[in-house]
């Protein structure tokens, strides 16, 4: 026996609930304090779009560990430059030690040596 279309959709809007919650701070941030302040992030794509790019990507969970990363390393002594969202995730990464999400990608080639 099926789940009527109803619950079908509810449930998927459960699922897709926590992404949402994540998503309304990067919004509120984008569209008011950014707008005010200018768009000076150092790196491609800003911190606001890689947030946003993780958790739709990799979920609220992994995804906004990746955000909270990208934005501890966001500061005047930090890095900068072209830094995408990994198209998956970490090796070392998971549910219960998230920090390892958050971490600073290897640049290509840096274990050849």
């Amino acid at each position: 026996m099926t789940a009527p279309k109803s619950q079908a959709s509810v449930a998927a809007f459960a699922a897709r609930l926590p992404r949402l919650m994540l998503r309304a701070p990067i919004l509120v941030y984008r569209y008011s304090f950014s707008a005010f302040m200018g768009r000076q992030c150092r790196y491609l794509p800003t911190c606001s779009e890689f947030a946003e790019a993780a958790i739709d990507r990799h979920g609220a969970w992994a995804g906004g560990w990746m955000a909270a990363g990208r934005i501890c390393r966001c500061h005047p002594w930090g890095g900068s430059g072209f830094e995408p969202v990994p198209a998956e995730l970490p090796r070392e990464g998971v549910w219960y030690m998230p920090w390892r999400y958050a971490r600073t990608p290897e640049p290509p080639g840096a274990r050849d040596t």
